[in-house]
């Protein structure tokens, strides 16, 4: 089916709610870009207000077009922001005190660091993107980014007072603030009429967005008051209004070449002095970018390309430095509209982008009559609403407090130093932030001793005895998270009871994540304490390689804690540590077991000992045949029919249960003396199990039918033989549900 042209062109033009998305979310951003531009620029004292609004509207022009065509989150729109402002004002007042001795900087001057601040800014954003990061932002602490965006709205809130109040350029400071006097009227009236603007307008309507609103009671509180005061009806001399642009678009075009021939005149010393910002604006833009995403991935349903959105603000905010607009980020109120209005394509932003240009060129003139009270009014509701005033409350529980000084300590270093300092404090706190975390919960998850977490090997009543009484021997841990220096004295203060008494220690390392020198270190005093008393330090489940890449086994070998001389054992699974363990014991209290112990003759098995003994062992010795197994083979597989019973002459029978994908698990193994295969021995039912000799093993083997035949003679054979694995099965249910016990209770 071909189309019309008429349907060709229809196909190629964004859908209605993409163009009423681009309107809406560009009303919203425009008026804020000015006011960010006249506040990252006005410091520098040139031309203040019209550098300032040139460089908000370049902002908003090319952010708009570059990020949504870059980024990985559609619907989502780009402007000036609120961060961008607060770190260029900062830094345009840092430039303008003399600290040096040899004079404050030009304005002139000035205006080049901070297009540079913001040129370096998009590339490091670029670079952050294309080498991955995206994914690192979302780990920053939250009390970390609260307290700096809090600061971020206070410094912006103390910054524009001075303009919101009217002052002279040369007299903003606190004398001016704190003087009445020195106020402007009509510039404070035309304030609050922005302000109230901007907090009752939403409860009128919901269709013009609050911004809007509150700049248009401005004005309108601006040209009421020029009706009684006609000097304000004049462009020249007028300072309480934006004034000039600079000519139309031959002006703009001129200042875009002559931001050109500014970059171009940038050296080595520049670099180096605005390095440092211009990192701290890239990290700052890209966390406010992507936290906006993440609330546009609720909202929708979606879910973000983090490292691809970077790119995309990098790229746009290094194009908008070299045109000389302002740097920015994904904004929340312009992004939010956007979606309310119906925006659900990339193309949405581009067109919010495309509205601000058509504004630019056909109301450009327009512009110059726009109050800076008016402006600086918006720019104090921003503040305020950045300010995480609820976060107070967390004074009131002890276990947020530290949370609330972190909020805090961001925020006082931001207003006595400067954006910079904040930072570097963030950083440091949330290190601190990490380490209580990790402090906090123990890196223990398990403890017990050897009496309570028996291997699966199952022992001879004697031998059972002995390992309970010798359990107090052995401690054995499951460890968790993370081992460096910050948990290690918690573990050791953990271990230090047990490591006065006991002579095995085994720690589990299934769920360890990551270990630094200084635990490697505790682990060599463990050892050297253990071996003082001729114990071992024993290892089970080492990861073959930690979350990072490092070889754990490897690592320990480099640094001394598994040399040849220590008294250092690993294993492959905690139950074969525990078992190594178990056989030692057994070795000291018990000097005849091993390997050359004869094979057991029937009357020798703890089965047919007790009431009726001959009865039982005359009916065993009629229907029992001795067998041989070598290592490895299988004495039955699962799922086989047999009614056979097998006691252990010699040798150890591991019983395991085989697995969907191939592997299988173990659930025990029976050494000599023991036996099994009783199930199927009372039920002649199918097997559930493997049976695997893991050494040579000499069995007798007694059929159900063959005993049945044997016992006719002797009836109470059969009763007692059946009451001993009646018993027998009581004491390993028994058993099983201690060690059940155990691991809930540890």
């Amino acid at each position: 089916m071909r189309l019309s042209p008429r349907s060709r062109l229809a196909a190629h033009l964004p859908a209605p709610g993409d163009v009423w998305g681009g309107l809406a979310a560009m009303l919203v951003a425009l008026p804020s870009a000015i006011a960010y531009g006249i506040a990252a620029f006005g410091v520098a004292g040139v031309d203040s207000a019209g550098r300032g609004v040139q460089a908000g509207l370049l902002g908003a022009v090319v952010l708009g077009l570059v990020a949504p065509l870059l980024g990985g989150a559609p619907r989502l729109v780009s402007a000036p922001c609120a961060p961008a402002a607060a770190v260029l004002a900062a830094l345009a007042a840092e430039l303008a005190l003399d600290r040096t001795g040899t004079g404050p900087l030009p304005p002139e001057r000035i205006l080049v660091l901070l297009s540079l601040v913001a040129l370096l800014a998009g590339v490091i954003q670029l670079s952050l993107g294309l080498a991955g990061a995206g994914r690192l932002m979302k780990y920053i602490p939250y009390p970390v980014v609260t307290g700096y965006l809090s600061g971020v709205g206070a410094l912006i809130f103390l910054g524009q007072v001075p303009r919101f109040l009217g002052l002279p350029p040369g007299d903003s400071g606190w004398t001016g603030i704190l003087a009445p006097a020195r106020w402007e009227p009509a510039a404070v009236a035309v304030g609050l009429a922005t302000v109230g603007g901007v907090w009752i307008g939403p409860r009128l309507t919901r269709k013009v967005p609050a911004s809007i609103l509150g700049l248009a009671a401005g004005v309108a509180a601006y040209w009421a008051i020029a009706w009684f005061q006609p000097a304000l009806a004049r462009l020249e001399g007028n300072r309480l209004v934006i004034g000039s642009l600079g000519g139309g678009a031959a002006g703009w075009g001129e200042g875009v070449a002559g931001q050109l021939r500014a970059i171009g005149s940038v050296r080595l010393p520049d670099l180096l002095v605005v390095l440092a910002p211009a990192a701290t604006l890239a990290v700052l833009l890209s966390v406010d970018t992507l936290k906006t995403c993440v609330v546009l991935d609720a909202l929708t349903r979606s879910r973000h390309h983090s490292n691809r959105e970077l790119i995309g603000q990098g790229a746009a905010n290094l194009v908008s430095a070299v045109v000389g607009g302002m740097p920015g980020a994904g904004t929340m109120g312009a992004t939010l509209v956007n979606l309310e209005s119906g925006g659900g394509t990339r193309a949405s932003g581009v067109l919010a982008g495309g509205f601000a240009l058509l504004v630019v060129l056909a109301f450009g003139a327009w512009l110059a009559w726009i109050p800076v009270a008016a402006l600086a009014g918006l720019l104090l509701v921003v503040a305020a609403r950045m300010i995480a005033w609820r976060d107070i409350g967390l004074l009131r529980q002890e276990s947020t407090r530290l949370d609330f000084s972190v909020i805090a300590a961001v925020v006082a270093t931001a207003l006595a130093f400067n954006l910079l300092a904040a930072a570097g404090v963030g950083l440091a706190l949330a290190t601190v932030l990490f380490i209580r975390e990790q402090v906090r919960g123990s890196v223990i998850r398990r403890k017990v001793s050897g009496a309570r977490r028996l291997s699966r090997h199952h022992r001879l009543p004697l031998e059972q005895a002995i390992l309970e009484r010798e359990g107090t021997a052995t401690t054995i841990c499951e460890l968790q998270g993370s081992l460096f220096f910050g948990t290690t004295d918690q573990l050791f203060t953990e271990l230090e009871a047990d490591l006065r008494g006991c002579r095995y220690l085994v720690l589990d390392w299934r769920r360890v994540r990551s270990v630094d020198f200084t635990a490697a270190h505790l682990l060599e005093q463990f050892e050297h304490r253990l071996a003082e008393r001729g114990g071992f330090l024993i290892f089970s489940r080492l990861p073959q390689r930690l979350a990072h890449g490092l070889n754990l086994r490897a690592y320990f070998e480099n640094v001394g804690v598994m040399s040849a001389r220590a008294h250092v054992r690993c294993f492959e699974s905690l139950d074969e540590a525990v078992a190594w363990v178990e056989e030692r014991i057994l070795a000291a209290a018990r000097p005849e077991r091993g390997p050359a112990e004869a094979p057991l003759a029937l009357e020798e098995f703890d089965l047919v000992r007790g009431a009726g003994e001959a009865a039982i062992l005359a009916a065993m010795r009629a229907s029992a045949v001795e067998r041989t197994v070598a290592a490895g083979e299988a004495v039955f597989r699962a799922g086989v029919r047999s009614d056979e019973l097998f006691l252990i002459r010699r040798g150890v029978v591991r019983i395991t249960l085989p697995l969907a994908d191939g592997t299988h698990h173990t659930l025990v193994s029976f050494g000599r003396g023991g036996f099994f295969g009783e199930i199927a021995f009372l039920d002649a039912g199918a097997r559930s199990a493997d049976a695997i000799a893991e050494s040579p093993v000499e069995l007798y083997v007694i059929s159900r039918a063959r005993f049945d035949a044997a016992a006719q003679a002797q009836p109470e054979a059969a009763v007692q033989l059946f009451a001993q694995l009646a018993r027998a099965l009581a004491l390993r249910l028994r058993r099983a549900d201690a060690e059940i016990t155990s691991l809930y209770e540890a």
